[in-house]
């Protein structure tokens, strides 16, 4: 009730007892840890792989986990692009009165969503990347590039002698990423009442201008909420690509875990930072939910 009278919502007891659980939950779990697996815990070794000293340098610099936790950004931004561009550009296919552009976006839709994302991955990565990675002549561009081009692509995408990497694995996130866009698209224009296209077609518009004008700015006030949930899907699945060598989050700490045995310490740290990533999304869109129901109010 606090919600709908516009103050600020306040802590109930009910969700002081959930916190309380929760504590308590996280205490068993530690308790359980240390005594029943004789684990001995050991945080020191964590910061000395989010930053460290360069000698050469004569200044701080990231460790492995901030790499790898910046390449994940990476692929999350460009890929948050990318598979919203193939979701708009499909989702709009899936609803044309061209039967073949209906055929062609149905049948990505069914192949990516009905086979497992690692299978998908290999797939497409070995057999299909590999072939379209030298045709882009990527490496040969790196190797011809300016410092100053470089230092932007090193912003941009990371350590440019792996870029080939990064592009083979975000068009591999984006590919099957986009397919699921591609059908919140679809649903949140044919959710539009056939009254609204009815009307748009009677006073002359184009079928551009009725999605133009009509259709889509009703369309995308359904579909943000969505958008919002698979974004946040988006970057967590950005860990699959670990399995084909791409130096994300995922991989990078397995990497440390394993050289550094401090296995509970590393992922401990990586879920806190998926959470910071996700969880400012996550605000950035219920700012955005919020903005558009003022507008509609």
């Amino acid at each position: 009730m606090n919600g709908a009278s516009g103050g600020k919502r306040r802590l109930h007891w009910l969700d002081l007892a959930v916190l309380a659980g929760v504590a308590a939950f996280a205490v068993y779990i530690a308790y359980r840890v240390d005594t029943v697996l004789v684990y001995k815990w050991d945080w020191s070794v964590i910061p000395a792989y989010l930053v460290r000293w360069d000698d050469e340098e004569s200044r701080w610099v990231t460790n492995l986990l901030v790499q790898g936790f910046l390449t994940t950004i990476r692929l999350a931004f460009w890929g948050t692009i990318l598979a919203a561009l193939i979701g708009l550009v499909m989702g709009l296919c899936r609803v044309a009165d061209s039967l073949f552009l209906r055929m062609v976006s149905r049948l990505y839709v069914e192949l990516i969503r009905n086979l497992p994302p690692l299978v998908f991955i290999f797939v497409f990565y070995f057999f299909i990347s590999s072939q379209i990675m030298p045709l882009l002549g990527i490496e040969e561009w790196i190797y011809s590039a300016s410092p100053g081009t470089l230092e932007v692509v090193s912003v941009l995408f990371g350590d440019p002698k792996l870029l080939v990497n990064f592009t083979s694995g975000l068009i591999c996130l984006c590919m099957f990423e986009g397919a699921y866009l591609t059908e919140i698209v679809r649903a949140g224009i044919q959710s539009i009442p056939r009254g609204q296209w009815e009307a748009g077609t009677s006073v002359g518009l184009s079928r551009y201008q009725l999605m133009r004008y009509v259709i889509m700015p009703q369309a995308i006030q359904r579909i943000v909420p969505p958008l919002a949930n698979q974004f946040i899907t988006l970057i967590k699945d950005s860990a699959i690509v670990s399995l084909i060598s791409i130096q994300e989050l995922t991989f990078m700490a397995i990497e440390v875990g394993t050289s550094t045995m401090r296995v509970f310490e590393i992922w401990i740290t990586v879920a806190g930072m998926y959470f910071a990533i996700c969880f400012g999304i996550s605000l950035v869109f219920r700012k955005m939910e919020a903005r558009m129901g003022r507008h509609r109010a």
